[in-house]
């Protein structure tokens, strides 16, 4: 038995790294030869499936909107990153982006996913709002994808995490883009609407709108996966509360 399973995954490492080679594609455009396409080949991807690899790829792509957001708003809100003694906005982004740091800040006072959405756009809050308002959406998409950052065979996600968190997503653009202080101005500046001759800034709208949309794809390519049923939820923004994610603890 040993033997025949070497040889079913000596099969499948032959068969990708075929694939490989007759795509001819590499990074500057030219063919590549099969060496090269067994160099590249990563073993890594035999335990994957097609999903999983959609996993993967979405879950980068939010995040990596998730980074653009943060930096938007500490550019349209300096005096955020100044509050934490930061020497510029990388830094600021550095500290805030840090995986090591599991989406906690002490600035949160121990408050993460939707907690901390909330604490950064409260009128009384002092700290860093983007740093906690950006932790507690980085907090709640990590507890959606299980807390993984690559997905294989065995792993699972839950569809309704991930249409939870697309909906707390539109929540929360809605509070960021409607907060305020006592005497009525914005707590966060992010889009800015049209004042001739410059165009409206929509772009704070599209990265939530790309998070959403990745969100809602995989979440029901993972339902009809597994023939699970999301249960969906419609409510008005201006009143309504953020869906369960993260677990408590």
């Amino acid at each position: 038995m040993r033997g025949a399973a070497t040889v079913v995954i000596l099969l499948l490492v032959a068969g990708c790294a075929q694939t490989g080679a007759q795509s001819g594609i590499q990074p500057g455009g030219k063919g590549s030869s099969v060496g090269d396409s067994v160099a590249s080949f990563d073993p890594k991807q035999i335990g994957k499936t097609d999903v999983d690899r959609v996993a993967d790829l979405h879950r980068r792509e939010i995040f990596a909107s998730l980074r653009r957001l943060a930096e938007k708003l500490y550019r349209r809100n300096p005096h955020e990153w100044k509050k934490g003694g930061h020497a510029g906005i990388e830094a600021a982004l550095d500290r805030l982006l840090d995986p090591r740091t599991g989406w906690r800040l002490p600035e949160a006072g121990g408050k993460r996913g939707t907690d901390a959405i909330l604490l950064g756009l409260r009128a009384d809050f002092e700290g860093d709002r983007v740093a906690v308002f950006i932790a507690g959406l980085g907090a709640m998409l990590n507890a959606a994808f299980e807390e993984k950052t690559e997905f294989f065979m065995l792993d699972e996600l839950d569809p309704q995490k991930l249409y939870n968190s697309a909906r707390n997503l539109e929540i929360a653009a809605w509070k960021l883009a409607t907060a305020r202080d006592a005497g009525g101005a914005l707590l966060l500046l992010s889009n800015e609407m049209a004042v001739a001759p410059q165009p409206a800034n929509l772009s704070f709208e599209r990265e939530f709108g790309k998070m959403i949309g990745n969100l809602d794809l995989l979440s029901a390519l993972i339902a009809d996966k597994g023939h699970r049923t999301i249960a969906r939820v419609a409510q008005s923004l201006a009143t309504a509360v953020f869906l369960p994610v993260m677990a408590l603890r």
